[in-house]
């Protein structure tokens, strides 16, 4: 018999998940024909699939289904995500990491799993990869992991605050006020992973904002640090950073080295570390590619333009 007219048929008892299933204006479903070149009828409870590829798309619908039933929510990028584990050979995305009493993060690309397996593996992981690939938000997602495990006792979240130096006296306001703009992308994570509880804890001082200006002569114990935007730091920076860590401290370096703000856009302090650390015992290093981009399907479009006329 034809495989397009060969059909795998699921029953799905919850109409309400149902359609949360198939998404508004049955979006989900329509991305699962998109991508996987399948045919999806759904008829009252039952929902029958087409094609030589049904039993992939009827795995990744058992999937997001098991999600609705524990109280997660499926969009568009949920979708993707499974594609992209299918894609890999894996029957199925690996389980969430939880933020908070209520949250829960998980991966939504092969490499975003790996990053996250080597953040439970080693204190110290470079994040390397292009925009929109999830490196900080990921960090961000860990860190609020680890203090939701009790395994750290506070988040430290620093970045380097202008293009080629610090000049932090220049700005106005006191020192949050001054770094506040530069780390608003860790803020936006951190406020993601751990909504309403984001603020309180910043105000207790159990999330820290510590300018990369600001880090010299700390020992930082029990502490989770964030150094993002890493490709802006110089040798001498990067290696004060990396040896801020005191016992039980666990550190992310993210950064893309094609986006350097230093002089003549060499991300000097980023690939000497990768040069000197990389296979070093306790260092991890993730590594992302355009095809693991996780923003709206145009970045990687994106991405892949400019990289394909050498620009980075």
């Amino acid at each position: 018999m034809n495989a397009r007219r060969t059909a795998t048929t699921l029953e799905f008892s919850d109409n309400r998940l149902l359609a949360a299933l198939s998404g508004p204006h049955a979006k989900h479903f329509a991305r699962l024909e998109q991508k996987l070149n399948v045919g999806i009828d759904m008829r009252g409870n039952l929902v029958a699939v087409e094609g030589a590829a049904r039993e992939r798309a009827a795995a990744i619908l058992r999937a997001l289904y098991t999600r609705l039933e524990a109280g997660e929510s499926v969009t568009l990028a949920e979708v993707d995500a499974e594609i992209r584990f299918t894609d890999a050979g894996r029957i199925n995305a690996p389980g969430a990491i939880k933020t908070a009493s209520s949250r829960a993060v998980r991966p939504r690309s092969p490499a975003q799993s790996a990053y996250l397996d080597l953040m439970q593996e080693c204190p110290l992981v470079f994040g390397i990869g292009p925009a929109g690939t999830g490196k900080t938000y990921l960090a961000a997602a860990f860190a609020a992991h680890m203090l939701h495990q009790k395994r750290v006792d506070r988040v430290i979240l620093s970045r380097p605050a202008l293009e080629a130096g610090e000049r932090l006296g220049f700005l106005p306001g006191d020192l949050k006020e001054k770094i506040d703009p530069y780390l608003r992308p860790l803020y936006d994570a951190l406020f993601d992973v751990l909504g309403d509880q984001a603020a309180r804890l910043i105000e207790q001082g159990v999330i820290e904002v510590a300018p990369l200006a600001f880090m010299r002569g700390r020992t930082l114990s029990r502490a989770f640090v964030i150094l993002d935007e890493a490709q802006n730091t110089t040798p001498a920076q990067m290696k004060m950073a990396l040896t801020r860590l005191g016992e039980d401290s666990h550190m992310v370096v993210t950064g893309d080295p094609t986006q350097s703000d230093l002089p003549g856009g060499r991300a000097e302090g980023l690939n000497e570390a990768l040069s000197f650390l990389e296979g070093v015992e306790g260092v991890g290093v993730a590594r992302f590619a355009e095809k693991d981009v996780v923003r709206h399907p145009l970045v990687a479009r994106i991405v892949a333009a400019y990289n394909r006329h050498g620009r980075s």
